[in-house]
C-alpha cells in the first residue's frame, strides 16, 4: 500500500512515470478485479477489455476473477469487504449497485457507504431476442400471446436483480404481460438454455447475444434503447413497438473498496480512462454494442445515484417487483 501511494503521489510531483517504474510497484502483486457474474456475459466482456489493456500500460497483470451467486450479491460482498489499498476492483452495475440493496432485506454490503466509484466505462441496451425456431417474429406477436397466455412463457436473465431482469419487468409493466423469470447464475448459462430452446426469450445485453443474432441462432425482436442500435439497425426500439417512453440497459463501472486513497482512485481512474481511449478497446466494446463512457469519479457517482433513484421510484410505484 505504501509503496503504491508513494508511486502516485511522484506521479503527481513528476508528471510521468516510466514503464519499468509501473512494473517495479506492482511486481510481487497483481491487481484483482471482481466480476459479480459468470464468464462470457457482457459483464464479463467489457472487463476483460479493460483489463487487458490496463495491465499493459501497468506492465503487471489486472486479473479478472468471476465471482457469479446471488445475483451479484456474493461478488459484490466480496470486493466491498477487501483491504483498500488499490488492489482489489469491483466491476458494479445496476443490479449490484442500485437494484439488490432496495429488494434485498438481508444484503451484507451498503452500495452507497462500501464502495468507491472509480470510473463508468460503458453503456449497452438490451435486446429482446428469441430462439430462432421461435413463431414470434416481432415484439408486438409476443406481446400479444403474452396478453392471452398469462404465465405461458418463461424468459431467462443472468440472475435476480440483474439489468436483463429489470428491463423484463418493466417491459411486463408497461406491455400488461406476466411472465415467468428464470434466474441463473450468469449470462453464459442463461444464453446455453435460450439457444438450446429451454427458455423462450431473454432481454440481453448487446455485448454478449449479437454474435449469436448475426450468425442466425437467435432472432431480435427489440432494442431497449431510446433509439436504435448502430449495430442492428432494422430492428424497432421497443418505444417504437407500441411502449413509448420506453428505456432500460446495462451499465458497467469501476470500483474499489470504501476507504481507498483519493490519490489511488485518481490514478485508477486515469489508467481505466487511458484504456477506454484506446482503439482496441473502443472497437472491441463497440462493435458488440456498448457506449464507451468515461469520466471523473464524480461523474459515475452521480450516474449511481441517478440509477439508484430510479430504481427506488419504480420500487414505490409499485412498476417493479424483484423476485
Amino acid at each position: 500500500m505504501h509503496g503504491f501511494k508513494s508511486f502516485v503521489v511522484g506521479l503527481l510531483l513528476l508528471g510521468a512515470a516510466s514503464y519499468p517504474a509501473c512494473a517495479d510497484v506492482y511486481s510481487n502483486k497483481s491487481i484483482r478485479l471482481i466480476v459479480p457474474f459468470a464468464p462470457g456475459g457482457g459483464n464479463d466482456t467489457v472487463a476483460r477489455a479493460v483489463a487487458q489493456q490496463m495491465s499493459h500500460n501497468l506492465g503487471q497483470a489486472v486479473v479478472v476473477d468471476n465471482k457469479p451467486g446471488a445475483g451479484g450479491v456474493l461478488g459484490a460482498d466480496l470486493a466491498s469487504k477487501a483491504l483498500p489499498d488499490g488492489y482489489t476492483l469491483f466491476l458494479g452495475g445496476v443490479g449490484s449497485l442500485a437494484v439488490n440493496p432496495q429488494v434485498m432485506s438481508k444484503i451484507p454490503y451498503d452500495s452507497q457507504k462500501d464502495f468507491s466509484p472509480i470510473i463508468l466505462l460503458a453503456t449497452a441496451p438490451s435486446v429482446v431476442a428469441v430462439n430462432a425456431t421461435s413463431p414470434f417474429k416481432t415484439i408486438q406477436e409476443m406481446t400479444a400471446f403474452a396478453k392471452q397466455n398469462p404465465g405461458k412463457l418463461n424468459y431467462a436473465s443472468n440472475g435476480n436483480g440483474s439489468s436483463a431482469q429489470i428491463a423484463t419487468v418493466i417491459y411486463e409493466s408497461m406491455a400488461g404481460v406476466d411472465l415467468v423469470h428464470i434466474p441463473y447464475k450468469g449470462l453464459a448459462p442463461a444464453l446455453s438454455d435460450l439457444l438450446a430452446g429451454q427458455v423462450q426469450l431473454m432481454f440481453s445485453s448487446t455485448v454478449a447475444i449479437l454474435p449469436h443474432i448475426q450468425a442466425g441462432k437467435l432472432r431480435a425482436l427489440a432494442v431497449t434503447s431510446a433509439k436504435r442500435s448502430p449495430l442492428l439497425t432494422n430492428i424497432p426500439t421497443l418505444a417504437e413497438s407500441g411502449l413509448p417512453g420506453y428505456e432500460a440497459g446495462s451499465w458497467y463501472g469501476l470500483l474499489a473498496p470504501a476507504g481507498t486513497p483519493n490519490d489511488v482512485i485518481l490514478r485508477l481512474n486515469q489508467e481505466a480512462g487511458k484504456a477506454l481511449s484506446q482503439s482496441k478497446v473502443k472497437e472491441s466494446l463497440v462493435t458488440e454494442g456498448a457506449e464507451v463512457i468515461g469520466g471523473s469519479p464524480q461523474d459515475f457517482a452521480r450516474y449511481i445515484r441517478i440509477e439508484y433513484t430510479r430504481i427506488g421510484r419504480l420500487l414505490k410505484e409499485g412498476r417493479l417487483q424483484v423476485n
